[in-house]
Parts: C-alpha cells; sequence; structure tokens
C-alpha cells in the first residue's frame, strides 16, 4: 500500500514538473519567442533607419503629404574603411561634403551618404563589403508643399515644434523601433544569404497614428503655384464655403523642412505661418463689419445720398480717401460708397452706427478671437476696447485701421459666412484621425453652424460685393467666364520692417450665385488690393475651375 502511494506521488510529482516544463517552453517559444528571436538576431545585425518614426499625414483624398520620397541611400559600415578610402568613395559618388559632415549627421557604426548616382556606378567603388545601398523614405519632400500648416519636427527628439506636426505630437509620435530595419551580417559584415534584412516592426498599427487633413493636394499645389510665379510675399487661404473645410493654406516665404535651423535668426519670417500667425491691419476689408452693424442698427437708409468730399475730419484729425487727388467721390449712395471702397462716407457711416457697435458686430463674426482650425500657432489679433473705441477713434475702426488686427483666416471665416448668407461655419483644416493606410478612426467634432446675421442683410452684402468686381475697385478682373466673384479689397497702411508700407487684401468667393470657393489673398508690400491681390485671387479662382 505505502509503495503504491510512493508510485501516485512521483507519477503526480513527475507529471508536475513536466507541465511545468511544457509551460516554460510554451511560454519561450510562443509567448516570447518572437523577442527572444529579435534579441538572437541583433547580436549578429546593425540596425539602420529607412522610415522616420512618425505618422503619416494625408490630404482629403488620402493622398499622403509626408512620408512619400524616396532617396537611394548609401550605409557604410565605419569601421571597415579609413579615412583615405572613406574620401575615395565620396570622391567616385561627386559628393559636394566632406566625410566629417556625414559623420556628424551619421549615428553609431553606420554612415549615411544620400545618392545620386545610380546603383551601377557605385560598382566603381570596388570592395563593397560593408557597404550597401537601399531606399530611404523622407519625411519631408524637396518642393516643401503645405510647409507651414505641416510644420517641422525636431529630428534629436522626435518631437513637432510647429503646424501640425506640433498640434498632433501625441498621435504622430511612434515607437523609435518603427521605421527601423537590421542588417543581418556575418563576421565579415557580409548579409547572410536568405536573411539579410528585415524589418524589427513588421505588425501593422491599427490604432491612430496619422492625420487626415481637410487639405485638398491638387488646389494647395495651384495656390503655391501662382503665388510663387507672382514671387510676393504673404498668405492665401481657399475653403469650402458649404462646409467651411480650408481647402489649401499657404505662407511666404517658405521654408525647408529639412533645414530649419538656418531661418533661426533670419528676418524675413520664413517659419511665421502669416495665414493664421501673423495679425494685420485689415484696411477696407472692414467695411464689410461696418455695413453689416450699419445694417443692424437700422440707422443708414439705403437711398440716401451722401457727400465725399475726398476726406473726412475728425477733431483735429484728416483722413483722406483714396479720391482725394481727385476732389473726392462727391454724392453717392452706400452701394456706391461701398464698391468704390470709399474712406470718407464710411466714417460718416461710422459716426452713426457708433464705434460700440461695430466693434460688438466685428466680435460676433470671430474676431478678436481664435477660429480654433487645429493649428496652436493661431493668434486672436486685436480689436481695440475702452478709451480706444472713444472721439476720434472711430475715424480708423470705420476704415479698418489704427489698432484693429486680423489674420486671413479670420477673414476667410467672415467671407465664408456672408456666402452662406450669414450662417457662420466652424472651418477645420484636420479631418479625422486615421491609421498608417488611411482608415478613419476618430472624426474631428465640429460644432453645429449658426446664424449671425439676418439672411436679408447678407444677401445684400452679396449684392454689394459683386458689384466691387464689376463696377468697383476689382473691376480689372474678369470672372464672368467662371460664373462670376464678389469680393472686398483692401489697402491696409502699416509698418513692415520698420518701414511704412502697404499690405494689400482681396478676399472673396466664387461663383457668385452658388458659391463653392471662398479665397483669402494678403500681399506684403503691395500697391493696392485692386492692383496686387485681386489679380491673384482671379488666376487661383480659374485654376481651380479648371480641375472642378
Amino acid at each position: 500500500m505505502k509503495m503504491r502511494k510512493r508510485l501516485i506521488f512521483f507519477y503526480c510529482a513527475a507529471l508536475f514538473i513536466f507541465g511545468l516544463i511544457i509551460v516554460r517552453l510554451f511560454y519561450i517559444q510562443i509567448i516570447k519567442g518572437e523577442e527572444y528571436k529579435q534579441a538572437a538576431i541583433r547580436q549578429r545585425t546593425i540596425e539602420i533607419k529607412l522610415k522616420p518614426s512618425r505618422g503619416m499625414i494625408f490630404d482629403r483624398n488620402l493622398i499622403p503629404l509626408t512620408n512619400k520620397n524616396k532617396i537611394k541611400t548609401m550605409f557604410i559600415f565605419r569601421n571597415m574603411y579609413n579615412e583615405k578610402e572613406l574620401s575615395k568613395i565620396l570622391k567616385i559618388l561627386d559628393s559636394k561634403n566632406s566625410i566629417e559632415k556625414y559623420k556628424i549627421l551619421s549615428n553609431g557604426n553606420i554612415i549615411e551618404i544620400p545618392l545620386d548616382k545610380e546603383a551601377d556606378d557605385l560598382k566603381k567603388i570596388g570592395n563593397l563589403k560593408g557597404i550597401y545601398v537601399k531606399d530611404k523614405i523622407k519625411r519631408y519632400d524637396g518642393e516643401n508643399v503645405l510647409s507651414h500648416v505641416i510644420g517641422y519636427v525636431n529630428k534629436s527628439e522626435n518631437k513637432g515644434q510647429s503646424g501640425i506636426e506640433r498640434a498632433f505630437d501625441n498621435i504622430l509620435k511612434l515607437e523609435d523601433s518603427y521605421g527601423k530595419s537590421a542588417l543581418v551580417v556575418d563576421g565579415r559584415k557580409n548579409l547572410i544569404p536568405g536573411i539579410g534584412m528585415i524589418d524589427l516592426l513588421k505588425k501593422r498599427n491599427e490604432k491612430a497614428t496619422g492625420i487626415k487633413l481637410t487639405i485638398d493636394y491638387n488646389i494647395q499645389k495651384i495656390v503655391e503655384r501662382v503665388m510663387d510665379s507672382e514671387k510676393k510675399n504673404g498668405a492665401v487661404i481657399v475653403a469650402d464655403v458649404k462646409s467651411g473645410d480650408i481647402l489649401a493654406m499657404i505662407s511666404r516665404p517658405n521654408f525647408d523642412q529639412e533645414n530649419v535651423v538656418k531661418y533661426f535668426n533670419s528676418d524675413n519670417m520664413e517659419l511665421y505661418n502669416k495665414a493664421v500667425q501673423v495679425a494685420y491691419p485689415p484696411g477696407s476689408l472692414f467695411k464689410i463689419i461696418v455695413l453689416a452693424a450699419a445694417l443692424e442698427s437700422g440707422k443708414v437708409d439705403l437711398d440716401k445720398k451722401y457727400f465725399c468730399k475726398g476726406y473726412e475730419e475728425i477733431g483735429n484729425i484728416k483722413i483722406a480717401c483714396h479720391s482725394y487727388k481727385t476732389g473726392g467721390h462727391g454724392e453717392i449712395n452706400l452701394e456706391e460708397a461701398f464698391y468704390n471702397s470709399c474712406n470718407s462716407i464710411f466714417i460718416q457711416i461710422g459716426k452713426i452706427v457708433g464705434a460700440k457697435n461695430i466693434i460688438q458686430t466685428a466680435k460676433k463674426f470671430g474676431f478678436g478671437e481664435l477660429i480654433n482650425i487645429g493649428l496652436l500657432e493661431e493668434v486672436k489679433g486685436n480689436l481695440p476696447e475702452g478709451n480706444d473705441i472713444l472721439g476720434p477713434a472711430i475715424g480708423n475702426i470705420s476704415i479698418g485701421q489704427g489698432s484693429i488686427e486680423v489674420t486671413p483666416l479670420q477673414i476667410t471665416n467672415m467671407i465664408v459666412t456672408i456666402a452662406n448668407n450669414g450662417i457662420m461655419k466652424d472651418m477645420s483644416i484636420v479631418d479625422s484621425l486615421v491609421t498608417e493606410d488611411g482608415r478613419v478612426i476618430k472624426k474631428i467634432k465640429r460644432d453645429k453652424p449658426k446664424r449671425i446675421l439676418n439672411s436679408y442683410y447678407a444677401k445684400l452684402i452679396r449684392r454689394y460685393m459683386e458689384k466691387v468686381v464689376t463696377m468697383g475697385t476689382a473691376k480689372n478682373i474678369s470672372m464672368e467666364e467662371i460664373g462670376g466673384a464678389a469680393g472686398k479689397t483692401g489697402s491696409a497702411q502699416a509698418v513692415y520692417n520698420k518701414r511704412e508700407t502697404i499690405h494689400a487684401w482681396f478676399a472673396g468667393y466664387f461663383p457668385k450665385d452658388n458659391p463653392k470657393y471662398a479665397i483669402t489673398v494678403l500681399i506684403e508690400n503691395g500697391i493696392s488690393g485692386g492692383k496686387t491681390a485681386a489679380p491673384i485671387f482671379e488666376k487661383i479662382a480659374k485654376e481651380i475651375e479648371k480641375i472642378e
């Protein structure tokens, strides 16, 4: 009996031990198998970075805006070549850089050299042991399309510093192993046949690692091409009237996203997104706000004739109308004053309506506040308050000068609202959070549209804006072939780089009857809104129409 109990005990003990062994083997081979395999491989591998550890940024049609350009790159094991041999390799490659620069730019035991030559030409180097040529994906392309919106990254920390890279850094920043591959080599640094190169991270990411924008890549390219052909500095925004989606946004001068250091001490504001990050006096564009306030006040007779003598005096201040040299516009009504952009009449209207009512109307249209489209660089601009709206201040307020400052984004928001007959849309530049292949994980929530202006008044303003293009300060552009347009010019006096200058504006929409696109053009150091900014609006609109 005792013998039987002992046998059962030993049997159970053996079974238990055997079970533990099976569990341990299962843990090692199945649970931790891949990890141990990678650890073993790493003992005979050297890691190289072939992709950025950043998620994708797409346009509205899932056209990649980052991580799309491949560049053939030579990877050299540093310890297999002396300085003389490395210099010889660079000479064969016709490289303009020294080997010391490549050492600084490279990490660890591998030197990376971007190649301009075909792979066949590399045979001239001779002994290719320890040298490998692979395609490396760059974060940004050399064209720097949408650079100010996308932003740039601090490479050493893999941290977004501006634009979408900064605003959604927590989504776009991936683990360091992402994008790495391993060269599996023998003791002589030759690739092992059958293994060669392996991805360190094979598993596809099913969580949100990318951003889908509202930007339309094709429209963005049009805007950039037109602006660059004009060789002007400033900003342009194109928005979808019906949705409030931003379809294009540029700022000039542009910058190289791969080499931002050279702009840090620049006075040319290359790294500023002037569409959202810089506020300007709106000039006569602000007359849209003054007109809206006048209509809502009920104090203005649309049929009444006003008189412009070429200037207006407020206390000790004389403010000229652009018709000053010709003796003024004479007797005109409010509609004529608007499409001729008469300062004198609008100052008279401003006095009737009052500065407080004008500023309240401006606030309803989003001035003095963030539009919150998804970029952290956006600024509020400025609206005067307190003592700054008293007395003679009404002169500057009525014509969009003085301490009033707005961004091109805020102007676009106003134009979209007027084009929608007084309904404000929640504008955005970000559509959704997506996976690495563009599958939507989460749509960005947007507020419901809200009415801020009576539709009758909005339609009246639209009619006046149409006259600006056909009879007024922008009559030099021709829009009838694409359904007509409506807009407003602005020529704002400002100080730029410590010198007095004129910033030229034109903001409007097309076609006039069923608006699809709102476009804001700001040109720094321009002649006038009609002569400088309006023709750029025309070119962009006609190019957009071609791709419809």
